[in-house]
């Protein structure tokens, strides 16, 4: 079996109790949520409205309705980006965010919205200040990724959103590498809008995801169709959560991840935390043994989330890569991520970086096996001739 180093991609492998709930989903209840008042409909119902109440009690959300199940944080970010942002808004952003943000904010400019990145340092720290200067002019909204899934650095929006909801500023918190790894309340953090996946972190399965909108916030939706309700209306509902959710919902998914949440709460984020800390002390503390690797991104483990990217002198990254995979069965992710303003400012852009993230499910064994691969790797691409 391979060595899964992969997490901040997806997830692998799944709590147990997932794979049970999605496969009783499909085979017990069936039909879909919200459609129709027959026995399996109400029961479907009834199964996403416990995973809506049990996710807004894990991050904070004191009215459940205000969460919109979406397919991934990437289309909870574009309904957020999209159905709040006119012509003439401003954005201030950073120089470290994913392409699910960029691209959507590429769009809106060429639609007039004025975006403005912040630049993050070497190591992918955003420095507040920054973005409170930035903020000097009048600004409708600010997006920040909590963790980078490049360097794994984690932002201090703890700093900057408060900071903004005093202001009247909206702010968006990217919580796709986030969710799951660190505690989140809404509240706490300012945030106005969320956006998660259940993909990675949380432990859920792919297709699931949702975004978070503060009650009197009012989005125009991205998705237009039917809702279950209000059939004889021109238009979306204006309640939520169903102006956000046309079409019907991925109810085997969501019953996933509302186990996976389950499955985080009994088992505790302060645990899963210090197992994921130790794997990453460990791997940094191997790699430092080794001058051919440069890491990049920060070395204090309390601002580092779980994604350690790496670069061999003199050794493509997709080189490492396929190595790691065919020789010695180690799954990692190299290249630019979907983020390659991150690598600019990593100073890592154009060929990217050998990306390496654990998860709870992880072994230090496992970890070691890296380590030594790593060690080994160089001297056998260059007998092989491949460097």
């Amino acid at each position: 079996m391979s060595i899964y180093l992969d997490n901040a991609a997806t997830s692998h492998p799944k709590p147990e109790a997932v794979y049970r709930a999605m496969d009783q989903a499909l085979r017990q209840v069936g039909a879909n949520p919200g459609r129709g008042g027959h026995a399996m409909g109400l029961e479907a119902g009834r199964l996403v409205f416990e995973a809506r109440e049990s996710l807004a009690d894990f991050f904070g959300i004191a009215d459940s309705s205000r969460i919109a199940f979406t397919t991934n944080a990437t289309e909870a970010i574009n309904l957020a980006l999209f159905g709040l942002l006119q012509a003439g808004d401003r954005v201030v952003t950073s120089t470290m965010e994913h392409n699910a943000v960029m691209r959507p904010l590429r769009v809106l400019r060429e639609r007039g919205v004025e975006v403005v990145q912040v630049q993050g340092d070497r190591q992918g720290f955003v420095d507040p200040q920054a973005v409170r200067d930035a903020c000097r002019v009048p600004t409708r909204l600010v997006v920040l990724s909590h963790c980078s899934n490049v360097s794994g650095t984690l932002q201090p929006v703890e700093e900057i959103g408060p900071w903004c909801r005093e202001r009247g500023i909206l702010f968006l918190l990217d919580a796709a590498q986030s969710a799951g790894a660190f505690p989140i309340h809404v509240d706490q953090l300012g945030a106005d809008l969320l956006a998660v996946p259940g993909h990675k972190s949380l432990m859920g399965p792919q297709g699931t995801g949702f975004l978070y909108v503060r009650s009197g916030l009012h989005l125009n939706p991205l998705i237009h169709g039917g809702t279950g309700g209000h059939s004889n209306a021109d238009g979306m509902p204006e309640e939520m959560p169903e102006r956000y959710e046309a079409g019907t919902r991925n109810t085997p998914g969501i019953a996933g991840l509302k186990a996976a949440v389950d499955f985080l709460r009994e088992t505790g984020l302060e645990r899963i935390r210090t197992h994921e800390k130790a794997l990453l002390q460990r791997l940094l503390d191997g790699l430092g043994r080794m001058p051919q690797i440069r890491v990049h991104g920060p070395s204090d483990l309390d601002r580092h989330g779980g994604a350690c990217s790496i670069t061999l002198d003199g050794i493509d990254p997709a080189q490492v890569g396929f190595w790691l995979d065919h020789a010695y069965d180690i799954v990692c992710r190299v290249g630019l991520h979907c983020a390659p303003d991150a690598h600019r400012t990593l100073g890592t852009h154009p060929r990217g970086t050998v990306r390496v993230s654990p998860g709870y499910f992880t072994t230090a064994e496992e970890i070691d096996a890296l380590l030594a691969a790593l060690a080994e790797l160089p001297g056998r691409i260059a007998a092989e001739g491949g460097a």
